[in-house]
């Protein structure tokens, strides 16, 4: 599980944004030709057989696209599971990879959702925030088309298998560019269209090469007693604690194991309290952690590098995909690794 969520963190480089020079001096409202919406995607022939040959405009043709691709991923899903269905006669590792394919396609719905939610609402464009976050639910999709035909390509043993998905993931993965394309044409600010990535404002931010911190009295001595640092004097965007637990093998913290303590983290946390710490000791940790969805607003804090390291001896000759192989991921949701 955990290496599962940590493809969710290899965001695109450079997302398939767009600019396109005909649809400078037009209202994106407008209705024009599918041809001069798709002239400046990455596939035009194939953005212009997804959209209606009559004259449209880049907001329905964005919520047309998130649509398909909605109706495109719960196929994939459903043909994924018919595979699965014969696992009997498949290897562990071409098991293993649609596993994987499996949950990436569930997470794929799941943002394709949240995406459609936020695009059928307005047309107008949204706060640089808003539309980062729909930018990234959109190019993670794409990332887990990539990582999913990775894992199958390497089921050498299983050709039906990889033959039967990779032109379906090949064809999906055109539809959700578009998708990303038309979003980023009607609802990111211009001046981020441009952009491929930067920090964001609510991100955390280092003073003097240190993560500054506001908490309460308690939570202040048992933090300086772990990590043997003083806290910074306290300013205005300090980052708020709610509360703090240690990890220490030696059994005297208050777990023993980093997933012990991520089991006892608070579900779905709205931030307002601040994050829920997790201060893991030096130590040679043999765990594959993973943070779920669930687990909002964590924090994780070690002692530094070559201190506290997380380890494990998962790989390919094993029969375990490259996706299942990290020992540490978490997911979208904000929370942190210090």
């Amino acid at each position: 599980m955990a290496s599962k969520l940590i493809s969710l963190l290899v965001i695109a480089a450079v997302l398939p944004f767009f600019s396109s020079p005909s649809l400078a001096n037009v209202s994106l409202s407008s209705p024009v030709s599918p041809g001069t919406l798709c002239n400046d995607t990455l596939d035009p022939s194939y953005c212009k057989s997804v959209l209606p040959k009559q004259s449209t405009n880049v907001y329905d043709s964005a919520r047309l696209c998130i649509r398909k691709s909605l109706s495109q991923s719960r196929k994939f899903l459903n043909l994924v599971d018919k595979y699965l269905l014969r696992r009997s006669s498949l290897s562990i590792t071409a098991t293993r990879a649609l596993e994987d394919c499996r949950f990436l396609a569930n997470l794929n719905i799941e943002f394709l959702l949240s995406s459609f939610q936020t695009v059928n609402a307005t047309s107008k464009t949204l706060p640089a925030l808003k539309a980062d976050d729909v930018q990234t639910l959109l190019s993670a999709i794409l990332t887990n088309q990539e990582t999913c035909l990775d894992g199958l390509q390497a089921t050498s043993s299983a050709w039906s298998v990889r033959n039967g998905l990779s032109v379906p993931l090949s064809d999906d993965a055109k539809l959700y560019s578009v998708s990303l394309a038309f979003f980023t044409k009607g609802w990111v600010p211009k001046m981020k269209k441009r952009i491929t990535w930067q920090p964001k404002s609510k991100q955390l931010a280092f003073r003097h090469g240190r993560l500054p911190f506001k908490m309460s009295a308690r939570n202040h001595a048992i933090y300086e007693s772990v990590s043997r640092r003083k806290l910074l004097q306290a300013e205005n965007s300090d980052v708020e604690v709610s509360d703090i637990v240690t990890v220490r093998q030696d059994g005297q913290g208050n777990f023993t194991t980093i997933n012990d303590a991520i089991a006892a983290a608070p579900n779905k946390t709205n931030g307002s309290n601040g994050y829920f710490m997790i201060y893991v000791t030096a130590g040679i940790y043999e765990e594959y952690v993973s943070i779920a969805k669930n687990k909002r607003y964590l924090m994780m804090v070690g002692d530094g590098i070559n201190q506290t390291v997380i380890t494990g001896n998962r790989s390919v000759v094993d029969g375990w995909t490259t996706f299942n192989s990290a020992t540490f991921g978490k997911s979208l949701i904000p929370s942190t690794w210090s």
